[in-house]
């Protein structure tokens, strides 16, 4: 009974450490399942190329193959330009950190460079966001799709793209004003107010993305979702309630360098209880209390 018990816990172990996210199970992606298939040949998007598709991952490389480096880790990049698969996913094989990208996704007519980058952020978000996370006493090296969005909102995206001009990006981008108002309210320096804006507006396109594959009415920063959950929920919120994520992550004025913790929620990010009012994750998929 005693190696029968050990067979399981052993089995259980290496699935566990060859799991794959964005579900727990590996059955989607950063989107719900879909039959969306975008060729390379497909006209879609005439200004995303696939020397522009591994510009965006080499910059995320750059910047966090040192960091899993010092967690033991080794970085992984499936580059699937030629996959039409309008999707992304990440896996956990050992100590590999996995991260699929396709370029059915990338040539998505919805999809602007700054959200394919965010998705790229999604997916290190599985390996790296932190808690919440999602899975058993196995299976627990995934951050859950809310906590995801946000880690890309709130750390990534600002690491990959903070020493940019953003100001001179966004001067002759039209933003909404909600987003220009809280991005005022929560930055002082002009460059971090600009990629606050960046920010905010590569998660609206990924919202519209996912509200057209859900039927969903049009999301916006005027309209947050105003649902609250009885316990956190691990699995893809709506698209709405991801807008708010994206938006709340881009508002948080905690530091790049303030660090994330696997167990505790609270490290490295803005919360209610601590003050909090702007910058923290929505209710519409976290309960702080569960």
């Amino acid at each position: 009974m005693l190696k029968k018990l050990s067979l399981i816990i052993t089995v259980s172990l290496a699935a566990s450490l060859n799991a794959s996210a964005c579900d727990i199970n590996g059955n989607s992606g950063f989107m719900p399942e879909n039959d969306m298939y975008i060729s390379v040949n497909a006209k879609v998007r005439s200004d995303m190329t696939e020397e522009r598709f591994n510009e965006i991952i080499d910059r995320a490389d750059k910047f966090y193959r040192p960091i899993i480096e010092d967690l033991g880790g080794k970085l992984k990049w499936s580059r699937g330009w030629n996959d039409g698969t309008v999707n992304a996913s990440a896996q956990r094989q050992w100590k590999t950190y996995k991260v699929n990208m396709y370029g059915g996704l990338a040539r998505h007519a919805l999809v602007t460079d700054d959200a394919f980058a965010m998705v790229v952020c999604h997916e290190l978000g599985h390996h790296l966001g932190g808690a919440p996370k999602i899975g058993n006493f196995f299976n627990k090296w995934a951050s859950n799709e809310g906590q995801s969005d946000y880690f890309a909102a709130l750390k990534c995206f600002r690491r990959m793209y903070e020493s940019d001009d953003n100001i001179a990006m966004m001067a002759n981008v039209k933003v909404p004003t909600t987003v220009v108002k809280k991005c005022e309210a929560n930055y002082s320096d002009a460059n971090d107010i600009a990629l606050c804006k960046r920010i905010s507006l590569a998660g609206k396109s990924l919202a519209d993305l996912l509200g057209s594959l859900r039927s969903s009415p049009a999301t916006d920063f005027d309209t947050p979702d105003t649902g609250e959950v009885n316990r956190t929920n691990n699995s893809h919120p709506a698209a709405q309630c991801r807008l708010d994520t994206y938006f709340q992550g881009a508002i948080c004025d905690k530091r790049i360098s303030d660090a994330l913790d696997n167990k505790d929620p609270l490290a490295g990010t803005c919360n209610r209880s601590q003050g909090y009012t702007d910058g923290v994750r929505p209710l519409c998929w976290y309960n702080p209390k569960k």
